[in-house]
């Protein structure tokens, strides 16, 4: 008896999208967290 599977769709759109926001959001926190640093560095050295 053989059995009538469907098969797995290849990666659709939504998910390129879903993958294309997870890499912004991952490459965008140390760039957020290298801007926090530099402004502390910025402020933190300011001549008074």
């Amino acid at each position: 008896m053989t059995t009538h599977r469907a098969p797995k769709p290849v990666a659709g759109p939504t998910q390129t999208v879903e993958r294309a926001v997870t890499v912004g959001l991952i490459l965008a926190v140390p760039a957020g967290l290298a801007w926090i640093a530099g402004m502390i560095y910025t402020i933190a050295d300011w001549p008074m």
